[in-house]
């Protein structure tokens, strides 16, 4: 199947406005992979679209190389305003110029009668596509069978997947006899979307450049982080499940860990908009382990078969293992604390206020306060503050207080100032009335909460020790090997200077 369609099962997708940028894109995409398909309705003149056909004409192909063309029209989610005769024109010159296979869209397919497509594109391998960009209909193997009956030799469905039981429902198709690319689109397919070779998609497509369509990772992430190429059966399935989860840097470290340890393993973001939908997916993507971050550290607690008794007490867990159908939960978060801090100041005797009250906050309260400190907890909602104070045997804060306070550490522990809102501080600079701030946040590297530490000539720690701390210790939990911490700091550093 896959090697009618290239080399490569990873499909990098060029889109530039001009020539020059499409011949740019396309000789990036080769060092990576030997399929690539060309977005030729994203060139935005008749002009550019024949300057870079004239190009790929002279171009030398490597060996084993296989380019798509497409030229999607506005009504099927492209760029194209032309009618469907000048469509297929531009897809018929692409495929004399080199390209060995077109994708038309079933807008355009069912516009010609029997045998159409054949006629009018020639010796190219014929790909018709389904595309809704809103949602997953119901009967996705309905659509397969009209795509067939339109003239495809190779069928795609890409549509929006608004849960993960979307993705689950699309990925299905790959498994297919007939030649399928399953195509989840969305941040919440994006999995299922990395792991479409694995279930049996002809292709999994990734841009160079510009995304084609929603929940794309680049070309790069796919080929070097998630490795999408050489996930098989065997391959296990860790992941991180949060709303949001986009800005998470756990699949960049974990994946780094894995091949540093010459793992068979993959670690995915799941964006999770209601938990069940969530752990309705572990059995079908065989998900042994998964970290846990904001908003369902405390809710998580619900639906777990056990829980280790630190974990319970803090009433919070961030890291989870599957096993024989049952999750367990653990808190690493707390050791990530205490390895944060340890460090850089004696814990024992030393005054701690913790701003917030949520899950990261409570293992920063317990950790603290088991280490020795004098704990002070400030939150928006007074009443969790007391409540989380009485727990660590600490004290309860009001803000109102706290340029009148102080102390050897503050703690932020909540995601105020998080990117993509990094110009946002959870503290003023008055309120600073100590020898260290620690900001659990990670991304950015520098907070603002910390630059204003820095101004006030206030030692800073930032939320990548702990970051560290616990994924490390996360690693350890779900594999029984030792985390490779240079790596995965090395692979954290790297992505935050991108």
């Amino acid at each position: 199947m896959r090697s009618s369609l290239g080399k490569d099962g990873i499909c990098g997708v060029v889109a530039a406005v001009e020539a020059r940028g499409m011949q740019k894109q396309l000789q990036q995409a080769l060092r990576l992979t030997r399929t690539v398909e060309l977005r030729l309705d994203w060139l935005r003149d008749d002009r550019q679209v024949a300057r870079f056909l004239a190009w790929l004409r002279r171009f030398k192909f490597p060996a084993g190389m296989a380019l798509l063309a497409t030229c999607r029209r506005i009504e099927a989610g492209g760029k194209f305003a032309g009618g469907v005769v000048d469509q297929l024109a531009i897809l018929r010159l692409a495929i004399e110029c080199g390209c060995s296979w077109a994708d038309v869209e079933i807008e355009s397919a069912q516009r010609l009668r029997a045998g159409g497509l054949r006629r009018l594109l020639g010796p190219g391998g014929r790909m018709v596509s389904y595309h809704n960009f809103v949602r997953t209909p119901r009967k996705l193997e309905t659509r397969v069978k009209r795509l067939e009956q339109a003239g495809g030799t190779v069928v795609k469905v890409a549509t929006q997947c608004n849960t993960i039981a979307d993705s689950l429902r699309v990925l299905k198709l790959a498994s297919r006899k007939v030649r399928v690319i399953a195509v989840p689109m969305g941040e919440a397919g994006l999995p299922a979307r990395i792991l479409a070779l694995r279930a049996g998609s002809a292709l999994a497509y990734a841009p160079v450049e510009n995304a084609t369509a929603p929940g794309q990772v680049s070309l790069e992430e796919m080929k070097r982080v998630y490795r999408a190429g050489e996930l098989n059966a065997r391959t296990r399935v860790y992941g991180v499940i949060g709303n949001p989860v986009g800005h998470s840097l756990s699949p960049r470290m974990q994946n780094a860990a894995f091949v540093a340890r010459g793992m068979n393993a993959v670690f995915l973001p799941f964006l999770v908009r209601e938990l069940r939908d969530f752990l309705g997916a572990i059995r079908p993507l065989g998900i042994a382990g998964f970290s846990v971050t904001i908003p369902y550290k405390r809710l998580i607690l619900r639906f777990l078969d056990d829980c280790d008794p630190l974990a319970a007490e803090i009433g919070a867990v961030n890291t989870v293992i599957v096993h024989g159908g049952k999750i367990h939960g653990y808190n690493t978060d707390y050791v990530g604390v205490l390895r944060a801090l340890e460090r850089r100041i004696a814990l024992s005797g030393s005054r701690v206020l913790i701003f917030g009250a949520g899950g990261a906050a409570r293992a920063a309260a317990f950790a603290l306060a088991r280490s020795g400190c004098s704990v002070c907890i400030c939150a928006r909602r007074p009443a969790r503050a007391k409540a989380l104070a009485r727990k660590v045997g600490g004290e309860a804060i009001l803000r109102a207080r706290l340029r009148r306070e102080n102390f050897d550490v503050i703690v932020n522990a909540t995601p105020a100032g998080m990117y993509p809102r990094a110009d946002e501080s959870p503290l003023e600079a008055g309120e600073l009335n100590c020898r260290l701030v620690f900001d659990i946040i990670y991304r950015p590297l520098k907070t603002k909460l910390m630059q204003l530490a820095v101004r006030r000539g206030i030692e800073t720690v930032s939320g990548l020790e702990m970051f560290l701390g616990q994924g490390m210790a996360q690693f350890e939990l779900w594999t029984g090997k030792r985390a490779p911490e240079a790596v995965m700091r090395r692979a954290v550093l790297n992505a935050l200077k991108k």
